[in-house]
């Protein structure tokens, strides 16, 4: 079965969402890869606002590639989301709801996800063109001089996505290793 999800997430809507579901997402991501998260946080730590409000919202772990004719975006597949660890924790603790990537993640941000109520999902790898199609708006917010890397606002209609680690910390990547190791 595959769930059709509309952003913004609540923490209703996550909590019925358990690993391996399938998802259909739609409505606004924002995207940001390491660069970015490491701006935001500076801009968390001197006071300043960030370039969108992380509550309620997603953030996917993608730099697309240029567009080419006739098109509003490049491929944009997930990047790996280990990078961001070490600042996710804390956009989890001032509203973050969705992240979208590729990859395990640290402890630390398991455990903020369960405090906070927040949803790990993953994207397909290498099917970056298909994931392009279901961007149908794309606008630069902000760190433009980040190229690839700056803030967007995505609007997206039935991204597939899967809950790779749920708002109860079960992690799709551990239970799935686990079902081999009994063989």
């Amino acid at each position: 079965m595959t769930i059709q999800l509309t952003t913004p997430l609540t923490n209703e809507k996550i909590k019925n969402l358990k690993t391996g579901d399938k998802v259909l997402l739609s409505g606004v991501l924002y995207t940001a890869r390491d660069a970015a998260h490491k701006r935001m946080i500076e801009q968390l730590k001197k006071g300043e606002k960030l370039p969108f409000d992380v509550k309620d919202n997603v953030i996917y772990y993608v730099g697309p590639s240029p567009a080419k004719d006739g098109h509003i975006i490049g491929s944009a597949g997930p990047t790996t989301s280990y990078r961001m660890d070490p600042y996710a924790p804390l956009l989890i603790d001032i509203g973050l709801k969705g992240m979208i990537g590729k990859g395990n993640r640290d402890e630390n941000v398991i455990d903020s996800m369960k405090k906070n109520c927040a949803v790990y999902f993953a994207a397909v790898g290498g099917a970056a063109a298909l994931l392009a199609d279901k961007i149908k708006k794309v606008e630069i917010i902000a760190y433009e001089d980040l190229g690839t890397e700056a803030v967007r606002r995505l609007e997206v209609e039935d991204l597939p996505v899967i809950v790779v680690i749920d708002s109860e910390g079960n992690n799709l990547y551990e239970s799935e290793k686990e079902k081999y190791k009994n063989h």
